[in-house]
């Protein structure tokens, strides 16, 4: 059973390899071992590879009241176990000593969504980084003070998911590609996903956005729903700066109530049906 899994998981990555792998300027981490998947130019005719480089995932510093937490893998800021855990811990760090976060990611790469290396190591690790991803979105979308994403780059698949658990998203202007995937490389899009997409995306673009699996400009991102503003790259984090000290200055115990009012339904349900999803996911891929 665990073969028929891994056989479906490997084909997915495959497909994503396929349909984006090329779109990266610099390197995106190639999965099978410890390698770096090359594209840095259209012309090359030739996969390379180079040692992978470890660094840490994020950083955390607090600039007056403001969280401001960096994700910076120095690759595509996959949603690895390393990451999951530090961007955890932050969020419990900023809601003792914080007014508000800014997430940001690294120049031109926001989020590649889930560790593939990890999502095709075996469906027992893939549910496991899946339970830990939804723990994190669910933490994020439900962070009782304001959180502000400055979306440095590309987005998608689960990183297009941390877009919409922003209380305000400040997009890069750029030729940057944002949205759920899903379903062009044959996978259903989850009820995590649904779920948060139903919430935050406008109705208009809803169906576009999930069953076409259409990727946008940050220009359509904002138009559809994931970011709220697109401004040049050198002013997204001082325009997030801006937003996360205009939203800071709201009564917290009113703020973080109304958001538990807005959202804790949706939470609720994603946390109560992430299991059996997960399963239904893994049986139709």
């Amino acid at each position: 059973m665990h073969t028929e899994l891994e056989s479906r998981i490997k084909f997915l990555i495959q497909a994503i390899i396929a349909r984006h792998g090329c779109f990266l300027r610099d390197r995106t981490h190639f999965f099978g071992d410890s390698r770096v998947f090359s594209c840095a130019s259209a012309s090359a005719s030739a996969i390379g590879y180079v040692p992978l480089v470890i660094t840490e995932p994020l950083t955390y510093t607090l600039e007056g009241s403001i969280a401001v937490v960096r994700m910076d893998d120095g690759k595509a800021n996959a949603l690895s176990d390393p990451m999951i855990g530090g961007l955890l811990a932050a969020l419990v760090r900023a809601e003792k000593e914080a007014s508000a976060i800014v997430l940001v990611g690294r120049a031109e790469r926001f989020c590649a969504g889930f560790d593939l290396k990890v999502m095709m190591s075996g469906p027992d690790h893939a549910k496991a980084l899946l339970r830990r991803g939804s723990e994190l979105l669910m933490k994020l979308y439900g962070v009782g003070i304001p959180l502000v994403v400055a979306c440095t780059g590309h987005a998608l698949a689960g990183g297009a998911l941390v877009l919409l658990t922003g209380d305000v998203r400040v997009g890069a202007a750029g030729a940057y590609r944002i949205g759920l995937n899903e379903v062009s490389i044959g996978m259903p899009v989850p009820v995590l996903a649904m779920e948060l997409a139903r919430d935050r995306l406008t109705a208009v673009e809803l169906g576009r956005a999930t069953l076409e699996a259409t990727i946008y400009d940050p220009d359509g991102a904002a138009r559809a729903g994931y970011l709220d503003t697109v401004v040049p790259p050198g002013e997204v984090v001082a325009k997030a700066m801006a937003e996360a000290t205009r939203l800071s200055a709201l009564a917290r115990t009113a703020f973080t109530a109304t958001k538990a009012r807005l959202r804790g339904k949706t939470i609720q349900h994603i946390n109560d049906t992430l299991e059996s999803d997960m399963a239904s996911l893994l049986s139709s891929t």
